[in-house]
């Protein structure tokens, strides 16, 4: 075997030590799919919080999704040894973002109960929320072996599914303006007018073309592409404002909780559940990426233990220092399965890019600056492939007479009952907060009580 040969044997290795000129494209292959899903939660919520676009706390939430990512990565890839038997971390080659999974919810508990937003006060609600998701997370990582059976793959695609779907009115919400409106000669564009339709649309169009008429690096990041084509669009109609990254620091340092802390017990029960599905979700991602790499088997239970406790103690360092729930993410699983590579020196040097780039507030400032109609234009796409992955999981299984209803009656009590705002009028502030703040609550329930109790034959 030649030398040249033996070298590209070392991707294919989880702890071989490649070239960096090996391992860098193959990195920034990682950071291009992953980059655009990490930092769009945090311009959502804090949009959806009041938080003006651009500002300080903007900026800090943003970077805060960078580096934090970057982090939990390093220790999913890294692990850090506990006893001879077991260590935070998986050791298998994953790599972790914010997840879009808990964008409605936040939405809903950052808007407040009068839908005014609550301004930072709603992220520090989310992020002590976010304590109890993480021990949740752990419960289950250190009990998986017997409460993975609760979540099978019609529950777990029923809510994947109702996720896809909550987001859409988010989507067509920022492709008609959002909450960032610019003005002409001095008078704001209102909601809706045809210019941010015609960026978002743009938008639209350059990620199709790049993700179904392009192949190799251009195919796969195809959503960073559009939303290049979709920002320079915006910057010709005037839609873009640099004032931000002038104002931004060069380098800065995460901030011990940033937001402050105010704790709400409905709130943290709304997103425990989250993290109980997205601990379903990881199991998921686990299982694809060592059966469809050279790894070639499924995941030990010790291997799943390690890395949902993991998923959840690294969630509990984020809440401390300001950023949004993260999880394992599926678009770089499917790089791994698709290049075979599993090499962690590859994807190590991918988070090291984002924790780089976290670091210094004028390139988060940067990505502040992405109009909200680009931003629709962008992932309403990534929505639709949500859902569909969604419904993908559930034909999994046999869908006769029982399956049907659980994952129809589970979406439609979940999205009914979300869209009609006064259903919940009646009810306590905390359950208005846990099952009316989002689709997905209720449809988790509904579909873990019916498949319990609902014979199989």
């Amino acid at each position: 075997m030649s030398t040249n040969e033996k070298t590209q044997d070392v991707l294919f290795q989880y702890e071989g030590i490649p070239k960096i000129s090996q391992a860098f494209p193959l990195a920034i292959q990682h950071v291009v799919a992953m980059i655009v899903g990490c930092v769009t939660p945090a311009l959502i919520v804090s949009s959806a919080a009041g938080i003006k676009s651009g500002s300080p706390e903007q900026i800090l939430l943003v970077q805060s999704s960078l580096v934090f990512a970057a982090i939990s990565t390093i220790i999913m890839l890294f692990p850090i040894p506990i006893t001879k038997n077991y260590h935070i971390g998986a050791r298998l080659p994953m790599i972790m973002g914010v997840s879009f999974a808990y964008v409605s919810t936040m939405q809903s508990i950052a808007r407040g109960p009068e839908g005014t937003g609550l301004g930072v006060r709603g992220i520090a609600i989310i992020c002590r929320a976010q304590i109890i998701g993480s021990v949740i997370a752990i419960i289950f990582g250190l009990a998986v072996d017997k409460i993975r059976k609760l979540f099978p793959p019609l529950i777990a695609g029923t809510v994947v599914f109702t996720v896809g779907l909550s987001l859409y009115p988010t989507a067509v919400r920022y492709m008609a303006g959002g909450s960032s409106l610019y003005k002409i000669d001095g008078k704001v564009v209102p909601f809706g007018s045809w210019q941010y339709w015609a960026v978002a649309g743009i938008t639209l169009v350059a990620v199709i073309f790049f993700n179904q008429f392009t192949k190799g690096f251009l195919k796969l990041a195809s959503v960073l592409f559009g939303l290049i084509v979709g920002y320079i669009a915006a910057f010709f109609f005037g839609m873009i404002n640099f004032a931000s990254v002038a104002n931004a620091s060069i380098f800065q340092a995460p901030k011990l909780i940033p937001f402050g802390i105010e704790f709400d017990l409905s709130a943290g029960i709304a997103i425990a559940l989250l993290f109980a599905v997205n601990s379903v979700q990881a199991i998921g991602d686990f299982s694809a990426t060592t059966s469809g790499s050279p790894i070639g088997r499924m995941p030990t239970d010790q291997e799943l233990k390690c890395g949902i406790t993991a998923y959840g103690l690294t969630n509990i360092l984020c809440s401390i220092f300001g950023c949004l729930p993260t999880a394992t993410y599926s678009q770089n699983v499917g790089i791994v399965v698709t290049t075979k590579v599993i090499n962690r020196i590859v994807l190590g040097l991918a988070a090291v890019i984002i924790l780089i780039a976290g670091l210094f507030p004028k390139f988060s400032a940067l990505l502040t600056t992405i109009p909200s109609c680009v931003l629709g234009g962008a992932t309403i796409i990534v929505f639709a492939s949500i859902a569909m992955t969604g419904i993908k999981l559930v034909f999994t299984e046999n869908m006769g007479p029982r399956n049907t209803l659980i994952v129809g009656l589970a979406v439609a009590l979940g999205m009914g009952t979300v869209q009609v705002s006064d259903a919940l009028n009646t009810f306590p502030a905390w359950a208005k907060t846990v099952f009316g703040s989002s689709p997905v609550v209720i449809s988790t329930c509904v579909a873990i009580i019916l498949n319990i109790i609902l014979p199989n034959k």
